[in-house]
């Protein structure tokens, strides 16, 4: 697959870092999952799943599942994305929905890059990815798990970013589970579709990674049940 050229001046990688450590009490974009039931979607990650900067309906979560109506396909899609979060943070976080009236049939990971900006371990992440599908499958094997392949900075290193990007196929390889590909693929790098920041998508960033992600997930999922 082609890699992402990234060209983020260092203010952008110095906003970008403040972005990430947003304090824990930023709470996730749940209001779907408040109003509707039935069998869900739960995407499991940090700012870029929680969408930050961008309205509750123009995050790629909400627009997955605009997109999965259109298709007839009745699931509900709970956006558990986090600003800040970290892989630590997401194993911390998963038991709330790992609960019956969740009914998730499908979790779609996507965490590491608070991990990458504070210098964490590789291993570590290792560990907390592994840990979380683990735990999802302990508690229900039918659930299908994906995790989201992600890159992380030049100017942390080429040696650790090699490693980092290790991490993500290494993890699915060993667990069983489809590696999904950088979802921000034709959105990294470009000004245009992107917030002052550099870093997050603005709303025709979205879009595109809303493409990027439906197009990754959609072989993967099971066919909800009949309601």
């Amino acid at each position: 697959m082609k890699k992402i050229n990234f060209s983020f001046a260092m203010p952008a990688l110095v906003a970008f870092a403040l972005l990430f450590t947003i304090a824990a009490c930023d709470r996730p974009k749940n209001a779907t999952e408040q109003k509707k039931t039935g069998p869900s979607i739960v995407f499991l990650g940090d700012s870029l799943t929680a969408g930050l900067g961008l309205p509750d309906d123009k995050t790629y979560p909400a627009l997955v599942e605009k997109k999965l109506e259109a298709e007839g396909l009745k699931y509900r899609v709970i956006n558990g994305g986090r600003s800040g979060d970290t892989t630590a943070g997401g194993l911390a976080r998963l038991p709330w929905y790992l609960r019956k009236e969740i009914e998730m049939r499908v979790l779609v990971i996507e965490l590491g890059n608070n991990d990458a900006m504070r210098g964490q371990s590789v291993s570590s992440i290792e560990k907390n990815l592994t840990e979380i599908i683990r735990k999802t499958r302990a508690y229900d094997p039918s659930i299908k798990i994906l995790l989201c392949e992600l890159r992380t900075f030049p100017n942390l290193g080429r040696e650790y970013g090699t490693t980092f990007a290790a991490v993500f196929p290494r993890v699915a390889k060993k667990e069983k589970v489809p590696l999904l590909p950088f979802i921000l693929e034709g959105v990294g790098g470009h000004p245009d579709l992107n917030q002052a920041d550099g870093i997050h998508p603005n709303e025709s960033g979205s879009v595109i990674v809303t493409e990027n992600v439906y197009r990754a997930i959609r072989p993967h999922l099971p066919a909800p049940p009949a309601q």
